[in-house]
């Protein structure tokens, strides 16, 4: 249940302040919202605004804005180059039209800063410990591979003693495919015990890790660093989320996409690990998601952009047929990976 309710509110979150963003500003653009819609799928109810009818969908993972669209005054009326017709996202400037585009994942980033500066201001800042102590093991690691875990000390590798968190990391770092000896203090038993473990070459960070992570304690801080740690980790985490989609189409590095069933296990689990790792995660996600509506494919905002600087580059619209087998084509690609994702992430979970 608590993973359902996760699911619900954060994917509800986040559309929707995606889907308000575009909303808003094209009402300042004097654009015609005919209908915003949280949920997709079949109508609940809806109540109906001075011109915008707000309704509620039985899919509440999703959400819509509809514009009034010349193409659907035109088959309602020939004559319809009139006061409505200026009223359509059509009839608005190169520029209104893409900042309407673009206003969805700039509201996602907002929500991403929003919630970095409500954990900080909220919970504080997470400060990693100095000591030999591990905070945490990640899963399908060589740490927890051999049963580290949270609460064990390390107390030396190879012989050499590590009185702190930054010896024991340089020891693993320096030595990716070799085997360690470490020496540890079992944390509920304070029994002593050799382990030979071998760490992972890590490509993206060019050094060894075992999968753990220190003890991390969080300290207070002002509203004002709050603030600036939180718009800090939101630049830090669009960096580095858009150099991995780089990375990832120029084959720098592997392919790995989690579809709607990963997404939910991550969301779920972090519901469990407690509020500030929930609003944390949304964060990401939220940016993400902003991102990825930004890239250019057809049936995503990206691909709405592009469409339109093409138009404003040769200084004439595509025709409605054009654009029709654009979004046809958009929305296939789109279903196909998201099938394609699925059927990896359940076949993850069958095998695991």
């Amino acid at each position: 249940m608590l993973t359902t309710i996760s699911i619900i509110l954060v994917f509800g979150l986040m559309v929707m302040v995606h889907e308000f963003g575009h909303f808003i500003v094209a009402k300042k653009a004097g654009i015609k919202v005919l209908e915003f819609a949280f949920g997709i799928g079949p109508k609940i109810f809806g109540i109906q605004g001075k011109e915008t009818l707000y309704s509620i969908r039985i899919f509440p993972l999703g959400g819509f804005v509809r514009f009034l669209s010349a193409e659907e005054l035109e088959e309602q009326d020939k004559n319809y180059q009139g006061e409505l017709y200026n009223r359509s996202f059509e009839s608005k400037t190169i520029f209104q039209r893409m900042s309407v585009i673009v206003a969805g994942s700039f509201m996602n980033f907002i929500l991403g800063a929003v919630l970095f500066i409500t954990i900080f201001a909220w919970f504080g800042m997470p400060v990693a410990s100095d000591e030999n102590i591990i905070g945490s093991v990640m899963e399908d690691k060589p740490a927890a591979a051999f049963g580290l875990v949270a609460g064990d000390r390390i107390l030396a590798i190879n012989g050499i003693e590590t009185p702190d968190w930054k010896s024991i990391t340089e020891q693993i770092h320096s030595k990716p495919g070799e085997t360690i000896d470490f020496k540890i203090e079992k944390g509920d038993t304070k029994e002593i015990v050799n382990l030979e473990i071998i760490p992972e070459y890590d490509q993206q960070t060019d050094r060894g890790l075992i999968g753990i992570m220190p003890e991390v304690n969080n300290t207070k801080v002002s509203v004002f660093e709050a603030a600036k740690l939180g718009l800090q980790q939101t630049v830090d985490f669009t960096k580095m989320i858009i150099v991995y989609i780089v990375q990832m189409i120029t084959g720098e590095m592997p392919v790995e996409l989690g579809g709607p069933v990963a997404v939910a296990q991550v969301i779920g689990e972090g519901a469990r690990q407690g509020l500030s790792n929930l609003l944390g995660l949304t964060a990401i996600l939220s940016i993400q998601f902003g991102i990825l509506n930004l890239l250019p494919i057809p049936a995503l905002d990206g691909g709405q952009l592009t469409v339109l600087v093409y138009e404003g580059i040769r200084r004439k619209p595509l025709s409605a047929e054009k654009k029709g087998w654009i979004q046809l084509a958009g929305f296939v690609l789109l279903i196909s990976l998201m099938l394609a994702v699925t059927y990896q992430d359940i076949l993850r979970i069958l095998t695991e």
